[in-house]
This record gives C-alpha cells, structure tokens and sequence, in this order.
C-alpha cells in the first residue's frame, strides 16, 4: 500500500491537476477570512471551504490515470486496493491544504470572541479548527468517494451531484460538518471554544462507509 500511496502522490504533484482546488480553497478563504477577525469565525470558514475542495480531489485522484495504467494497477493489486490509493492521496492532500491554512488563519486572525472584548484560548481554538478541519476533509472524501467513478460514470450527473451534496453536508442540521463549524462559529459569540468530538468520530464512520461501498465497486464494474 505505501507503494502505491507513492505512486498516487507523484501522478497527482506533476498532474498539477491538484492547482485548481487549491486555488479555488485560496480565493475561498481570500474572500471569507480577514486580518484580525475573530479566531473561531475564521478557523469555522476555513474548515467549511475544505469540504468541496477535498470532494474535488477525489474526483481528480479517481480519474487521474488513463484507462490502460488503471487497468494494469488494479491487476497488480486488486481494483479495490488501487482506489483506496487514489482516495487516500485525495484525503490526505485535503487534510495537508487545511493544516496549512488553520495555521495562517491563526496567525492573521484575533484570538477573541464575536464582540472583541473577551479572549479565547489560541491553543485550544486551533485544536478545535483542526478536528473540524479533519471532519470537513473526512465528509468531503465521502462525498467524492460517492460522486465519482465507479459510482457515478457520467459527468454530467457526477459534478452537479457533488455540488449539490457538499452543500447538503455543510447546511443540512444533523450533518457532521455543519456541527462542527456552528461549534467553531457559535462558540465566537461566548468566546467559548467546543471540540468538536462526535462530530469528528461520525465524519469518520461516514467516510469509512462511503469509501469502503466504492472500493467494493470497482471490483464489480470495469473502467
């Protein structure tokens, strides 16, 4: 596996393919984040703006082979293997895109709550942004794992069912990553810093299932 996690991570560097989310997740957070906002507001935007962009990456890593070099991983070590790789890679490059930006959020932002007036513990506040950033990078691996071959074949049906379900994962009560970012964001109203546990735990439980079913698929269905 740790072969293959290489191999991935190289086709995805010099692909470049991987510029476009992060870029994308730049601008996000050009737009929403601030020099001195409040702390939790910014680590709760950055954490939110990762979900798409870790669902986009999956798409990318599924797809980034041609058919005969897919073909050929997946006889060496199994279908199932091969695109655990891909969505590993995706998950794990998501993860390193949010640590970086937690970091500069941290640094450009101000450790208080919504009123400016009370102060918030930084350390604590980053390790909540960084479980919520693990949750957002975990349920957006899930919904790319679902929108993307070998689930969904067609483009035309895959992108718009991967825009429309990490708007689902980010405003629907109920879903892990919305716990985890109203946590972060209401907590900047009583400078109030909630680690988002369950969440996090539920995000993992999804992801595991969600890319477990799609591995399982590829075993079933060929390129």
């Amino acid at each position: 596996m740790t072969a293959l996690l290489r191999y991935q991570s190289a086709l995805l560097v010099r692909s470049q393919r991987w510029l476009p989310p992060f870029l994308l997740y730049a601008v996000f957070l050009g737009v929403g984040v601030q020099g001195g906002q409040p702390l939790l507001d910014s680590l709760g935007y950055t954490a939110a703006f990762l979900l798409p962009v870790a669902a986009w990456l999956v798409r990318i890593c599924v797809s980034n082979e041609p058919p005969a070099a897919r073909t050929v991983v997946a006889a060496a070590v199994g279908p199932a293997r091969a695109h655990l790789a891909c969505v590993l890679v995706a998950l794990s490059a998501a993860a390193a895109f949010g640590v970086a930006a937690t970091a500069l959020v941290t640094f450009v932002s101000d450790p208080v709550g919504s009123d400016h007036q009370r102060r918030v513990p930084v350390l604590d506040a980053v390790g909540a942004g960084l479980l919520a950033v693990l949750t957002c990078a975990l349920l957006g691996a899930a919904v790319g794992a679902l929108t993307a071959w070998p689930v969904l074949r067609s483009p035309g049906r895959a992108v718009p069912a991967l825009l429309l379900a990490a708007l689902l994962a980010l405003v629907v009560s109920g879903s892990p990553a919305h716990a985890a970012v109203s946590g972060l964001v209401g907590g900047s109203r009583t400078a109030t810093v909630h680690l988002p546990l369950w969440p996090t735990a539920a995000a993992a439980l999804l992801g595991a299932a969600a890319i477990a079913a799609a591995c399982a698929l590829t075993s079933r269905r060929s390129p």
